[in-house]
């Protein structure tokens, strides 16, 4: 599902329309972005949890010419499922 699947589907649950869906659906996008990037956690109960994480500074190669390079430390975005949407998956 993409997100343009994702804004129809919405707006057939909820008897929305089509734009007040999209509207409603990238306002939730982009206040997870702005939360995470600020560095706070966004957690909705039994779906999962939308944080930050540092990734450390590391050694890598080059494919093509094997050569090492240096990887720089940087932040992440990553999310951790919660028990009811793993439950789901089984």
């Amino acid at each position: 599902m993409n997100k343009d699947e994702l804004v129809t589907a919405v707006a057939a649950k909820t008897g929305m329309t089509k734009k007040t869906a999209e509207e409603t659906v990238n306002a939730v996008f982009d206040t997870i972005s702005d939360v995470i990037r600020d560095g706070d956690k966004v957690t909705i109960s039994g779906f999962g949890t939308f944080f930050l994480a540092e990734r450390a500074a590391r050694t890598g190669r080059n494919p093509r010419t094997g050569e090492e390079v240096h990887i720089s430390a940087r932040k992440v975005p990553r999310f951790i499922p919660g028990k009811k949407l793993k439950e789901m998956a089984k």
